[in-house]
C-alpha cells in the first residue's frame, strides 16, 4: 500500500498499512503520521499466519461488554477466515491476548494497572474514553498482550469497535453489505492510543420511515422489533455514535410493542431517547391507545387534562426505572410538549403554560427516580414553534440541553450567541437529513452534501453546541454517506478542517472499496452529491432549469441539458469504475453508487424529456414524439432500477427504496408513482407517431457584458480580526465556496479589512449590477438576516442582508418566500446596482461583515443576463 493510500484511512481513523502491519492510527480526520516498518520483536500479532488472537474477558463483565467481545471475536474471524479462540482465566493463557475492560470494573485490567504493566489514569472519570495498549509479558505465559480500556462501559465498546475498523470491517458491513477482505497477517506496534468523544450525545432518528424502512421490517424481521434494532444499535455504535431517537410513525411505540427493545439497546450500551414531540420517554402512538381504561386519550391538551397527561407520562419514566438496579435503562428524557401529531401546541406562544409544563414533568422525573431531576439526562428540542418559546423568554432548568434544530432543509436556525453563558446541560443540534413537510418532502435518496454538513455543524461546535448532535436520517438507508460522516465529525470535530474535509471522500472511498478505485469513487460521491443537492429530487420538474431555443435544424439543450450531460458523464464513470470491482463489492457498490447515480441521472432525463416533449409538441413538431418515447423509456428504467435494489444479496433490502419520487402536487401527493404527461402529435398511425431524433446544437454563450467569477478563483484574500479566508472545493452548487474560519466570530466591519478581491476586465461600459450567489443560511442570533459587503475599486461598501424567515407553514410573508425559494434551489442572490462602470480593468471586492455567510458565486453585468438556474457559466 502506498504512503499515500495511508494517509487517506488514517484520516478515517482506519488501517495504516506498512508491510503486513496495523498501526496505530491516530483519531478520526487527525493529520496523519509516516508509517514505519513494524518491529516484529515488540508488535502484537493480531493476526499471525492466519490464526487469529484470542480474546479475555471478565465473565462479570458489563454486558455490553461482553457483547462487544463476541462482536470483535466475530470481526476477527471475518478478516482472518478463522474462529477467534476465547480466554479463561488470565493467568492460563499461553497464547496473545486481546484484553477488553472497563477501568475499575475488570479485575484483570485493574490487576495489570497495579502491577504498573499499563498505564490509564488519563482516561479514568472520563466519559467513553478508551485507551488501546501493547502489554509486554501481561502474565507468566503471554509474551504479549492488546489491552482496550474504556473508562466506562461504552470507552470499552468504542475502543473495540474502533479496531474493527482499522482491521477493515466497516460500520456498514450489514447495512450497505460492504465485503471484508481476508488477511493472513496482522500486527500492531508497540505503544498506546487513547481517544474519547468531543460531543457528549451523538447519533440518529429513524423517521417518515413509512413506506420504505417500516415494509422492509415487516418483510425481513416481521416488524419494526428487537430483532432488527439489534443491527441498529450495531451500526450506530460501530460509528461511535450513543443516542438513538427510534422509528416513530403511527401506529409504533419503541418501548410498547417490543419491550425487548428497550432493554436490548441497554444491554449493547445504547442511550435511548425520543423525539422532539414523543416527551417523556413516550411514543406519541401510545396516547391513543387502550383509551378504554381512563389513562390515555382525550384531548392531548394541558391545559385541559393535565391529570391524565400526568398519568401518562409517569408510566413513562416508570418504564425506564423498571430495570430494578435504581439507575434505570440508561436515556435521555425529552421534555416539554408539541401538539398531538407533530403540530403546534396552541396558537400563539403559550410560554407560562409550557413553563409549568416542564416543572410538572421534572417533579414526576424526581418522584419516580427517587432523585433530583438534574441527575437524570434531559433535553428540550427547541424544533420548529418551540424556538419561539425560547426567544419569548421561556426559561428551562440549567440542566436541561438545548436542541437548537435546523430549518428541516440542513441551516441551523439559532445558536447560542458568541460567549454566551455556559449551562451545565449544554447545548446541541437537531439536523435534517430527510424530511416530510413544506415546500416539499425530501426522502427518496441522499441529498446531502458533506461539505454543507461540515460548514453547519462546525459553526454549532465553535458556537458551543457540544452537548448533543442528532440527525434525521429518514430510513438510514440511503444516508450511509452522510450519516458516517457527521457521526465522525461529532467524535472529533476539532480534527476537520478544509483540508481533512477535502480528502474524505477518497479515504471513505478506500475503507469501503480498497485503494485501487479510491479517487476514482471519492470523486464521484462529490460530484453526485453536489449535482443532487442542487434541488431535490421531488422538486425536480420538466420547469426546473432553462431550455435553449429550438429551430428547424437544431435544439440547443440550454442549461437543462448541460446538467444532464453532467449526469451523463458520471453515470459513464460509475459504470467504467464498476467493471474494475470484485464480484464480492457489487452489492455495497449497488447501493452506495450505482444506484443513486444511475436513479438521479435517470431522473433528469426524464423530466428533460418530458420538457423538450411540450416544448416542440406545443408548436406541432414531431420531434415532440422522440422526447415523449424517451419519457417513457426514463419511467420504465426508473421501476427497473428499484426492482433491481429490492433484489441484489437474495432481496436483503426488498421494500427499501418504495418512495414515490416523481410529479409531486403537494407535499404528501401522488400516493404512486406517476408518468408526467407527455403528448405525441401527428397522425394516428404508428408510424406517424414514432419519434424523429433531432440534432443539437452547442449552448448559446454568455453575451458580452457579463462576467461570472467561482468564489474560491479570488486575486487576493485579505484576513483580519483573527479571521482567514478559507475556500471549500465542491461546497454549493458550482465549483466550490468560500467563507472566512474560524466560524463563531462576531461580526466585523469594513474598517477591519476582512475582504476578498477580484480582479476583473470589463468590455462593456454601462451601469452594472453585482449578484452575489451564496448558500442558504440563517441568522443563528436573532438579528435581521446575514449580512455581506461589496464594492468596486476604492468606492464604498454596500451592506447586502440575506433575510430568510424559516418555516414549515405557509409562506405568508416576504421572508417565508424567500426562504422557500431559497431551499427549493439551495441558493440565494443577493444584488447591488454599482453605478455606471467603464471599460478597463477593475477590482470587484466581497467585504466580511457577518458570520456563517458563504460565498460561492459573483456575477457583475452591464448587460441583461440570460435567465439560468446555477448562474452563468464562468467567465474566461
Amino acid at each position: 500500500m502506498t504512503e499515500r493510500s495511508t494517509t487517506r484511512r488514517n484520516l478515517l481513523g482506519g488501517v495504516a498499512w506498512a508491510g503486513i502491519a496495523l498501526a496505530f492510527a491516530p483519531s478520526a480526520f487527525a493529520a496523519p503520521g509516516k508509517v514505519a516498518i513494524i518491529n516484529r520483536r515488540t508488535a502484537f500479532p493480531l493476526i499471525a499466519n492466519g490464526v487469529p488472537a484470542a480474546i479475555l474477558v471478565d465473565p462479570q463483565a458489563d454486558s455490553a461488554v461482553l457483547r462487544v467481545a463476541d462482536s470483535f471475536a466475530t470481526d476477527l474471524q471475518r478478516v482472518s477466515g478463522r474462529a477467534a479462540a476465547r480466554a479463561g482465566r488470565a493467568e492460563e493463557a499461553s497464547r496473545p491476548l486481546v484484553i477488553i475492560g472497563v477501568l475499575g470494573a475488570s479485575p484483570t485490567i485493574d490487576g495489570l494497572v497495579a502491577a504498573g504493566k499499563i498505564e490509564a489514569a488519563d482516561i479514568r472519570g472520563e466519559w467513553e474514553a478508551f485507551r488501546q495498549i501493547v502489554v509486554d509479558r501481561p502474565f507468566p505465559n503471554v509474551a504479549r498482550a492488546l489491552v482496550i480500556v474504556g473508562a466506562d462501559r461504552r470507552g470499552a465498546v468504542f475502543g473495540t469497535y474502533d479496531l474493527s475498523e482499522r482491521i477493515g470491517v466497516s460500520p456498514w458491513h450489514w447495512f450497505a453489505d460492504v465485503p471484508v477482505r481476508t488477511r493472513r497477517d496482522m500486527w500492531i506496534p508497540a505503544g498506546s492510543r487513547r481517544d474519547q468523544p468531543r460531543v457528549r450525545y451523538r447519533g440518529f432518528f429513524i423517521n417518515d420511515e413509512d413506506p420504505c424502512f417500516s415494509g422492509w421490517a415487516k418483510k425481513k424481521f416481521g416488524g419494526i422489533n428487537s430483532a432488527m434494532y439489534a443491527h441498529v444499535f450495531e451500526l450506530l455504535l460501530r460509528m461511535k455514535g450513543n443516542y438513538l431517537w427510534p422509528a416513530m410513525w403511527a401506529p409504533k411505540a419503541f418501548a410498547a410493542d417490543d419491550p425487548n427493545n428497550m432493554i436490548l439497546a441497554d444491554a449493547m450500551g445504547v442511550v435511548m431517547g425520543n423525539s422532539h414531540h414523543e416527551v417523556m420517554l413516550r411514543a406519541q402512538d401510545e396516547w391513543h391507545r387502550n383509551t378504554d381504561k381512563g389513562v390515555t386519550g382525550g384531548a392531548w391538551d394541558y391545559s385541559k387534562n393535565a391529570v391524565n397527561l400526568r398519568t401518562f407520562w409517569r408510566g413513562g419514566i416508570e418504564r425506564m426505572m423498571s430495570k430494578g438496579d435504581g439507575k434505570g435503562y440508561e436515556s435521555v428524557v425529552t421534555v416539554g410538549m408539541r401538539g398531538d401529531g407533530d403540530e403546534a401546541m396552541a396558537e400563539g406562544t403559550a410560554t407560562d403554560l409550557l413553563e409549568r409544563i416542564v416543572a410538572d414533568q421534572r417533579r414526576i422525573i424526581a418522584d419516580v427516580t427517587g432523585k433530583p431531576a438534574d441527575q437524570t439526562p434531559q433535553v428540550w428540542a427547541l424544533y420548529k414553534e418551540v424556538q419561539e418559546y425560547y426567544e419569548h423568554g421561556m426559561k428551562v432548568p440549567d440542566d436541561v440541553t438545548l436542541l437548537f434544530a435546523d430549518d428541516n432543509w440542513g441551516q441551523i436556525r439559532r445558536l447560542p450567541a458568541p460567549g454566551a453563558a455556559p449551562r451545565s446541560g449544554g447545548y446541541g443540534v437537531y439536523y435534517h437529513f430527510d424530511y416530510v413537510g413544506g415546500p416539499r418532502n425530501y426522502k427518496w435518496i441522499n441529498t446531502n452534501q458533506i461539505e454543507k454538513v461540515w460548514q453547519q455543524m462546525d459553526l454549532a461546535y465553535r458556537r458551543g453546541a457540544r452537548a448533543m448532535w442528532i440527525a434525521n436520517v429518514g430510513d438510514i438507508k440511503p444516508m450511509e454517506y452522510p450519516l458516517g460522516f457527521f457521526l465522525a465529525m461529532a467524535w472529533n470535530p476539532d480534527a476537520v478542517t478544509p483540508a481533512t474535509l477535502a480528502a474524505y471522500p477518497a479515504a471513505w472511498a478506500e475503507a469501503t472499496f480498497g485503494p485501487e478505485q479510491a479517487d476514482a469513487i471519492g470523486a464521484m460521491i462529490t460530484a453526485y452529491s453536489q449535482y443532487a443537492a442542487r434541488r431535490k429530487p421531488e422538486l425536480v420538474d420538466q420547469d426546473s432549469f432553462p431550455l435553449g431555443d429550438a429551430t428547424r435544424e437544431a435544439l440547443d439543450g440550454g442549461e437543462f441539458g448541460d446538467m444532464v450531460a453532467q449526469w451523463d458523464r458520471l453515470e459513464a464513470e460509475m459504470l467504467r469504475v464498476r467493471a474494475r470491482l470484485r464480484p464480492d463489492q457489487m452489492d455495497a457498490y449497488f447501493q452506495l453508487l450505482e444506484f443513486p447515480i444511475a436513479a438521479m441521472a435517470n431522473l433528469y432525463r426524464l423530466y428533460y424529456a418530458v420538457a423538450w416533449n411540450r416544448k416542440l409538441a406545443s408548436s406541432n413538431d414531431a420531434r415532440a414524439n422522440h422526447f415523449a418515447d424517451q419519457a417513457e423509456a426514463a419511467f420504465r428504467r426508473d421501476g427497473a432500477l428499484t426492482r433491481q435494489y429490492h433484489s441484489i444479496n437474495g432481496g436483503k433490502w426488498d421494500g427499501m427504496m418504495a418512495q414515490v419520487h416523481m410529479s409531486y402536487v403537494i407535499w404528501n401527493d401522488p400516493t404512486q408513482q406517476t408518468l408526467p404527461s407527455i403528448m405525441r402529435v401527428g397522425g394516428d398511425t404508428p408510424e406517424s407517431k414514432r419519434g424523429i431524433a433531432p440534432r443539437f446544437r452547442a449552448r448559446a454563450a454568455t453575451p458580452p457584458g457579463v462576467i461570472a467569477i467561482e468564489a474560491p478563483n479570488f486575486s487576493r484574500a485579505r484576513g483580519g480580526a483573527g479571521l482567514q479566508w478559507a475556500a471549500v472545493p465542491h461546497l454549493g452548487r458550482t465549483a466550490g465556496a468560500v467563507l472566512a474560519l474560524p466560524q463563531g466570530r462576531p461580526a466585523t466591519r469594513a474598517a477591519d479589512g476582512v475582504r476578498l478581491e477580484y480582479d476583473v476586465r470589463v468590455d462593456q461600459a454601462g451601469p452594472a449590477l453585482l449578484t452575489l450567489y451564496l448558500a442558504p443560511t440563517l441568522d443563528t442570533i436573532g438579528k435581521r438576516g446575514v449580512a455581506i459587503g461589496v464594492s468596486i475599486d476604492d468606492g464604498p461598501v454596500m451592506a447586502l442582508r440575506a433575510e430568510l424567515e424559516a418555516t414549515g407553514g405557509p409562506e405568508d410573508t416576504p421572508g417565508k418566500r424567500r426562504w422557500a425559494d431559497a431551499v427549493r434551489d439551495n441558493s440565494v442572490q443577493l444584488s447591488a446596482n454599482m453605478g455606471p462602470l467603464g471599460v478597463g480593468r477593475h477590482v470587484v471586492k466581497v467585504w466580511r461583515l457577518d458570520d456563517n455567510v458563504v460565498l460561492e458565486k459573483l456575477v457583475l453585468s452591464t448587460a441583461a443576463v440570460p435567465p439560468t438556474y446555477l448562474g452563468p457559466p464562468a467567465s474566461p
